[in-house]
């Protein structure tokens, strides 16, 4: 039987240990608290302005009953608003508020300096050949998260 550091599982879990944590610290020391799946929401909203949370939920793999927490974090700090939907009487729409861009461009060069941190014990090569097969390993795997990750619409 191979040792637990030899598992891919095991690995993941160490590599999203320190993402986190390295994504903490950068961001906060960009004056902001936030965490990675905060930023990913606020980020899919800037990029699909009324989305509402089910199809937000299914931008970011996240589980749908989850995501209200996340949005809701999100509207109290006032970084979105949450308007009713004009179609569907049952969904809320998102857009970012001119707080919510203000901090996603202050935090950007955060998150840009937490990505290279991340990756820091890997040349540019090895970097693009990691991301290259991480996403290869993922998307083989995506149908059997709970949250599988779904395309725009």
């Amino acid at each position: 039987m191979s040792s637990y550091d030899e598992m891919p599982g095991h690995l993941v879990r160490r590599l999203q240990q320190a993402a986190v944590a390295i994504f903490h610290a950068e961001v906060a020391r960009a004056g902001y608290d936030m965490t990675p799946v905060q930023y990913a929401a606020l980020t899919a909203v800037r990029r699909n302005p009324g989305i509402d949370q089910a199809t937000l939920a299914g931008l970011i793999a996240y589980d749908r009953t989850t995501i209200t927490g996340v949005v809701d974090r999100l509207v109290q700090k006032g970084f979105l608003t949450r308007h009713p939907s004009k179609t569907d009487r049952r969904a809320r729409t998102l857009c970012v508020t001119e707080r919510g861009h203000i901090a996603l461009g202050e935090i950007q060069p955060a998150v840009e300096q937490a990505q290279q941190t991340m990756l820091r014990g890997l040349d540019k090569g090895e970097s693009r050949e990691f991301m290259r097969l991480l996403a290869k390993a993922v998307g083989a795997v995506n149908d059997l998260s709970r949250a599988p990750l779904k395309t725009a619409r």
